[in-house]
């Protein structure tokens, strides 16, 4: 049975390490109560065999209407209008509208598609660490935010080229934007700042639609305008699916890129394996670093929980009842991390596998953009390790600042130094962290 007080799912120590309150959790059973930052108290799934049931589990929808009124008063969701103008996207949405909607999208992410595209990601990747890095060939000693430098913008850069973001658009996309995805609650001081940004948004996938219909061409944001005026979708539809596109579209990738450094930055033999293989473009190199992409995606997950799940009546989940219209989320960072699916699954193993992770998710909410990260992952990490010798944190370990946002994971900044100069930096770098 789920504990009687709802566990906290929030605070500093639990975004910096959620693992070991995971792997409590998981001992104890697959349902649990959790309270979240906006007094939300939901049920929790965690547990590799319990999350893929859920997930696929066609009793539970995604549509916000579904909601009861407990959930509705308190979740931090955005407001009015528009909730209803931006919220009706495919992860809000149930068949059969949801069908419909994504068929919409899947081509553009097809996987042949994105990789016939890979050699002008290489492209984006080099052109931002050119300018991004003083000395970029010499192999002397610097110091660089990844994130600010680079993580920041390349899923952004490639999303644009893949949807058709017009440059001169692309150009004025603001990532403050993006925080619109980590709403606050109407009584919280910064809801003013937030609702500013959403409107700032708001106005900008107007301007893009609007763009795209005096200007169509084959790409996928025109697929949309098009599907809008011939009925097939709404404009809030589309409008939604912009949203989703352009803030979901890129920032778990910016996220992960950082996960994936971090993990490897605490892992010193696995760095120097993985940097080494990239560096000398050994016999296998792309095998391993296609699984060490995997790896990395299931060690630490930048998309830590689902959005929200609804039952239409009051159902029975692992043994727990839980009420029609409350709030029931996935872990997929604990899934990943059980050891009844996982051998040694606090070990970091490049070589891993099978490994049948949840980090994209699964059922027909499966992120329809997985084989465009995957690719992203794999070009960004060699790029960072062949461009960076010598990598290695600027920063104490315990000084990484790690998001707020409650779904994901991921730090804000990562300096890290590089270049020929292995003296340790004055904050006691190298560390080693383990979770196990």
């Amino acid at each position: 049975m789920p504990n009687s007080e709802p566990l906290p799912l929030y605070g500093k120590e639990y975004k910096t390490d959620p693992y070991p309150l995971y792997r409590k959790l998981r001992e104890e059973g697959p349902v649990h109560r959790v309270n979240f930052p906006s007094g939300v108290n939901a049920w929790l799934v965690t547990g590799y065999e319990a999350a893929h049931s859920a997930l696929n589990d066609d009793r539970l929808g995604k549509n916000h209407d579904l909601g009861n009124s407990a959930w509705r008063e308190r979740a931090a969701i955005m407001p009015e209008p528009q909730h209803s103008q931006l919220q009706v996207h495919l992860l809000h949405q149930d068949p059969p509208k949801h069908t419909v909607m994504r068929k919409m999208v899947t081509e553009a992410f097809a996987p042949r598609h994105v990789e016939r595209m890979r050699p002008r990601f290489e492209e984006i990747a080099t052109e931002l660490l050119d300018a991004a890095l003083d000395t970029p060939d010499t192999g002397e000693a610097g110091e660089i935010d990844v994130v600010g430098a680079f993580a920041a913008h390349f899923p952004f850069r490639v999303l644009a080229e893949v949807i058709g973001l017009p440059e001169a658009l692309a150009a004025r996309f603001d990532r403050d934007w993006g925080k619109v995805v980590q709403p606050v609650g109407p009584t919280d001081p910064q809801r003013p700042v937030y609702e500013g940004r959403l409107r700032g948004l708001q106005g900008y996938i107007a301007e893009v639609t609007e763009d795209k219909r005096r200007n169509p061409g084959d790409d996928l944001l025109t697929k949309l305008v098009v599907a809008c005026e011939e009925g097939a979708i709404s404009k809030e539809e589309r409008d939604s699916v912009v949203f989703q596109l352009l803030v979901a579209g890129q920032e778990p990738v910016t996220n992960q890129i950082t996960t994936a450094l971090v993990a490897l930055l605490r892992h010193p033999a696995e760095l120097r394996r993985l940097q080494d293989a990239v560096r000398d473009g050994e016999a296998g190199e792309q095998g391993l670093l296609a699984r060490a992409v995997e790896e990395l995606l299931r060690y630490d997950s930048a998309f830590e929980l689902t959005t929200w799940r609804f039952f239409a009546e009051d159902a029975d989940l692992f043994g727990t009842r839980v009420p029609a219209g409350d709030s029931v989320i996935v872990s997929l960072s604990a899934a990943n991390r059980d050891p009844e699916r996982f051998p040694d699954a606090d070990t970091l193993d490049l070589d891993r596998t099978p490994n049948p992770h949840l980090a994209f998710g699964h059922g027909i909410h499966f992120c329809p953009g997985a084989s465009l990260a995957r690719i992203e992952l794999q070009i960004a990490l060699r790029a960072l390790l062949v461009r960076l010798p010598g990598l290695r944190l600027a920063v104490a370990d315990q000084d990484l600042e790690w998001i707020g946002a409650v779904l994901a994971r991921g730090v804000n900044q990562l300096p890290v130094s590089y270049g020929t100069s292995q003296a340790a930096p004055a904050t006691g770098c190298p560390v080693r962290h383990r979770t196990n």
